[in-house]
């Protein structure tokens, strides 16, 4: 079996968006594995037992006999790879899913003072009540441009069928969703059809302890 002794390395609070991510292409692929979690508070993922599985010292991690695998766009393309058979995590035609995979990476590098200012834990434990500042804000005007032209009017998804693009960008969009932020309308439809999904429920329904409050 193909999908032998898979591992998901995951923080141990369960609030990170790129393990959800990676969480959410396994249980799309319809793939059984075991979720190890990693104490990051206590710095656990820096101890040599880690650094040498991970690389990166990073979460998520997949380990799949023997090879470990950080970083959770590339644990979706080995999976693709791993199980041809299964759902597809990216789409059939060439240039979707080069657009997704760009997709992916733009929201990796751009829109870091979206996740600085809306960090992902607000979509669990509530809002952050505070303005975005101007330059978050025209940040999430970037994000907004790019999720309008790249979803049709009437489209569930980017690129016909789902893909893994399609949770990653909504957990960008529901990082101001979340806290109450202004989204257009059918941005915030597009995040709660997404967020509907039997893969990402079953990331939200794993129990997780809210941060003590200083």
């Amino acid at each position: 079996m193909e999908n032998r002794k898979l591992k998901l390395y995951v923080g141990a609070d369960y609030v990170s968006a790129f393990a959800m991510s990676a969480f959410v292409a396994l249980k799309e692929k319809q793939l059984s594995f075991e979720l190890v979690t990693v104490d990051l508070k206590a710095r656990d993922n820096y101890l040599a037992s880690y650094r040498d599985l991970s690389l990166t010292c990073k979460i998520p991690t997949l380990v799949h006999e023997g090879f470990a695998l950080s970083e959770s766009s590339a644990i979706a393309e080995y999976l693709d790879e791993l199980s041809p058979g299964h759902k597809k995590l990216y789409p059939q035609d060439f240039q979707q899913r080069a657009r997704a995979r760009q997709l992916q990476a733009w929201l990796r590098s751009d829109l870091l003072v979206v996740r600085k200012e809306r960090p992902f834990d607000l979509v669990y434990f509530g809002k952050k009540n505070t303005a975005l500042s101007d330059e978050a804000q025209a940040a999430a005007e970037r994000l907004f441009f790019v999720a309008d032209h790249l979803l049709e009017e009437g489209a569930e998804h980017l690129f016909g069928d789902w893909s893994i693009a399609d949770t990653d960008l909504a957990i960008m969009l529901n990082r101001l969703v979340a806290n109450g932020d202004p989204v257009p309308a059918r941005l915030a439809a597009y995040v709660r059809r997404q967020w509907d999904r039997d893969s990402v429920r079953a990331w939200m329904d794993i129990e997780r302890k809210a941060p003590a409050i200083a």
